[in-house]
């Protein structure tokens, strides 16, 4: 296996909808999740989290407070993910760029419809972002 990577990903909230994007590759190939990615070298976690934002959205934005922390395993990958609570400076509008097929503004009540990364749903949950996860 290899040694762990340190990664980002945003939650923003608008209108009580969450941008998601679909992963256009990696382990999470056709999955839903926040927008984010790994953590370039010599970059702060709030750059890296609204340079990914931007490059798999085109949204701009502001990095705000540390939502929560999680893992994720995988075959031979292991994944620190630092996730920000991010609010928008411009547009609301997403375009997919990037290792995204996909960006969508979608009703926080139709996250759990979606075919969602492991361990997204469980996340969002348990930091109050969404109310179910069934």
């Amino acid at each position: 296996m290899n040694a762990p990577q340190l990664c980002v990903s945003a939650v923003v909230v608008d209108d009580e909808r969450l941008l998601m994007v679909r992963r256009g590759r990696g382990p999470a190939l056709g999955q839903w999740a926040p927008p984010g990615g790994r953590v370039e070298p010599g970059e702060t976690l709030a750059e890296a989290v609204v340079r990914e934002l931007h490059e798999e959205t085109g949204l701009e934005g502001v990095c705000g407070s540390l939502l929560g922390v999680t893992e994720r395993l995988g075959e031979g990958s292991h994944q620190v993910i630092l996730t920000y609570n991010v609010t928008l400076l411009e547009g609301l509008d997403p375009a997919a760029g990037d290792d995204v097929t996909e960006a969508l503004w979608v009703p926080l009540y139709e996250i759990v419809d979606l075919q969602l990364a492991p361990g997204v749903a469980e996340f969002l949950h348990d930091h109050q972002v969404i109310s179910t996860i069934t």
